[in-house]
């Protein structure tokens, strides 16, 4: 009797554990796990390796660096965590594990606690101290816009200003506002913006930073720790416009101005044109009153002064009247003086016809006539004298007139509103003078000046 043995072939412990590997990676899809984190390591390269428990089991888990860098939050030991991952075995230990592609704070408000976490930490830092906000122009010439080149934000922005402020300048530093590095790319716009300011390549008044609304997930760059920084290292005033008047991020806290929309934040570095055209129009109106009342004023004033100035005229009818009444008193002196002469002529007749002797009445009547004569003649050139001396008045008053100076060539030139121009600076170029001649008037228009 015969024994044949039968060896079954057998598996090396590497193809054992390929073969598993393999039965594992094609029986499960991606898998959400959840669980609590222990035994934390961050590797050297960058590689996380943690396990995962509950109260009853654990599992081994790896995060490679190019997963890892899309956590917005670091976990911590202990933490509750919920991740994504693929199931794998280890190889070389034969180890079973989860290789994460995905991991994320447990429970509801997962990410709100992450923001609370970090705002708390920049808090204590002091990047939400009000000693550290600037003013905000509200009539900036010059603006920096941080957004997505082809959201509705940008468009908002420039909508309002093209309605309140279309003088206003925009330059736009286009970035995502969500997803993978998008924080980054946002800080480092900031940057940017910020340097060529101070450096003086870009006048930038004020920088506005921001997107449109989404969900808390939509809107994290602007939570992230790297955007807060570069907004609070900024020398340029920043307005943080992000999201719809209810969405409020870390960028918000830091900025040194939060605007609920970015219609918000245009509207905010902005002053209405209407406005400015009404505080014109305010302007002009009291300027017009305030030249209204000074015009009066000087008008009452030249009312008052050509009362008190009198016409050369004025004073040459008073002359002739003076002259004429002194004229008539001569005439009527001299008609009294006449009128007694003859009086005592008629008395020395009758004292002549008491005398009766004819001789001395013929001397008498001789003496007499000569008397009359001399009389007639001295009465003659007493006229022709006050004749001689009123037309020598009125020669010297007519001269000292300003007919007879009109008629010496000289001439009166008189501005629109009837001013007499004696300089040349009382004229502009282009404006309508009278003037008036010996004979007639004329008008001119001043075409140059000279003061010499």
């Amino acid at each position: 009797m015969s024994f044949e043995s039968h060896n079954p072939p057998s598996l090396s412990v590497s193809d054992l554990n390929r073969e598993a590997k393999r039965l594992l990676e094609s029986h499960f899809d991606w898998v959400w796990v959840e669980g609590e984190i222990g035994n934390f390591t961050a590797a050297s390269s960058g590689h996380w390796y943690f396990s995962l428990k509950d109260a009853d089991a654990q599992v081994r888990c790896a995060m490679f660096r190019r997963a890892n860098s899309r956590v917005k939050i670091r976990p911590n030991q202990g933490d509750s965590v919920r991740i994504r991952a693929k199931v794998s075995l280890y190889e070389g230990r034969g180890e079973f594990q989860l290789i994460c592609e995905h991991l994320e704070p447990a429970g509801a408000g997962a990410l709100q606690l992450a923001l609370e976490r970090l705002k708390k930490q920049l808090a204590d830092e002091g990047l939400f101290g009000a000693d550290a906000k600037r003013p905000i122009p509200n009539d900036a010439v010059t603006i920096g816009v941080i957004t997505s080149a082809t959201g509705a934000a940008l468009q908002d922005i420039l909508t309002v200003l093209e309605r309140r402020s279309p003088h206003t300048r925009v330059y736009v530093f286009p970035v995502p506002v969500q997803g993978d590095g998008a924080a980054e790319q946002i800080a480092a716009a900031i940057h940017q913006a910020d340097h060529m300011a101070s450096s003086g390549k870009l006048p930038l008044d004020v920088l506005i930073v921001g997107r449109g609304g989404g969900s808390l997930e939509d809107l994290w760059a602007f939570n992230e720790e790297v955007v807060a920084r570069a907004i609070y290292a900024a020398t340029v005033p920043t307005v943080s416009a992000v999201g719809h008047e209810i969405d409020f991020s870390i960028a918000d806290l830091v900025a040194d101005a939060r605007a609920a929309t970015p219609s918000a934040a245009a509207e905010l570095i902005s002053t209405d044109q209407n406005e400015l055209l009404l505080h014109l129009d305010s302007l002009r109106d009291a300027l017009g009153r305030s030249l209204r009342r000074q015009f009066k004023s000087l008008n009452e004033q030249v009312v008052l002064l050509r009362k008190r100035v009198r016409h050369p005229g004025h004073a040459l009818s008073q002359q002739r009247n003076s002259l004429m009444g002194l004229s008539n008193n001569l005439q009527r002196a001299t008609e009294r003086q006449v009128t007694n002469r003859k009086a005592q002529a008629r008395q020395l007749g009758i004292r002549l016809a008491n005398q009766h002797p004819r001789q001395r009445l013929a001397r008498h009547q001789l003496q007499a006539r000569q008397l009359s004569q001399q009389l007639q003649q001295r009465i003659r050139q007493r006229l022709r004298d006050m004749r001689s001396a009123v037309t020598h008045q009125e020669k010297l008053l007519a001269s000292l007139g300003p007919e007879q100076t009109l008629s010496r060539g000289y001439a009166i030139v008189t501005g629109e509103n009837g001013s007499v121009i004696r300089r040349a600076t009382q004229a502009k170029t282009g404006d309508a003078l009278n003037v008036k001649l010996g004979l007639g008037a004329l008008t001119t228009t001043v075409t140059g000046h000279r003061e010499d």
